[in-house]
């Protein structure tokens, strides 16, 4: 997730992940806040790649501390940032994940978005207490993280915005694909993540947001030409 996802490993204290997340709120608060959305995306990759350097509660493992010098972005594609209508218009589903000792963490289906020109995905509403929404999404590139990354992640302060009408509960949401980032498991197996399911594949790759340790930003895109 935004850092830590369910629950801590061993020998990560839950008032450094209380800490994690208040920091992750407001990084997603001032990417709000900044008016391009270009600009936003460097305070967050900004953002991100201190809290990954420096804070006890960090993902990665000891070993991949020294010499840590960033994650792997892609360059911002303005291409892929979309405000969109929820679709409420889908058929209820329950998704239960396993959360070792927290047992089963369960979302519901809430809607639909469609991506014009990349595709649609499913939006998910974390049942437990206190609630939040769940946007992951999931990818064919070799450059992005195999089991899905998270776009938006509400419960852990990952929202990039939208309109909203609490009369109705409908409204937009801002989904920008240069904020994908990987979940804590992709670099430390002791996280519990939810991953993505199979109805937040997308069929094309999105080259854009945080890539796996090691992948090339270069990867072409489907459809572009050769130099």
């Amino acid at each position: 997730m935004t850092g830590p996802s369910l629950g801590p490993p061993p020998g990560v204290a839950s008032l450094s992940v209380l800490d994690w997340r208040r920091q992750i709120a407001a990084l997603y608060a001032r990417v709000r806040a900044t008016a391009d959305p270009q600009s936003a995306h460097a305070v967050w990759r900004q953002g991100r790649d201190e809290l990954f350097r420096h804070h006890p509660a960090s993902p990665l493992l000891p070993e991949q501390r020294p010499g840590f010098s960033g994650l792997p972005y892609a360059p911002y594609d303005p291409g892929l940032r979309f405000t969109v209508d929820v679709d409420p218009d889908v058929t209820p589903k329950r998704l239960d994940v396993a959360a070792g000792t927290d047992g089963i963490v369960s979302f519901e289906r809430v809607g639909r978005l469609h991506l014009d020109g990349v595709g649609s995905l499913d939006v998910w509403w974390l049942v437990s207490y206190g609630g939040g929404l769940f946007l992951p999404a999931r990818d064919p590139s070799p450059a992005t993280y195999g089991g899905g990354r998270y776009v938006l992640d509400t419960a852990k302060g990952a929202d990039l915005g939208g309109d909203v009408d609490p009369a109705t509960g409908r409204g937009t949401l801002v989904v920008d694909l240069n904020f994908a980032y990987n979940p804590s498991c992709a670099y430390d197996p002791g996280w519990v993540c939810p991953l993505a399911p199979p109805e937040n594949t997308l069929p094309t790759r999105v080259l854009a947001g945080e890539l796996v340790p090691g992948a090339s930003p270069d990867e072409p895109r489907p459809g572009a030409a050769a130099a």
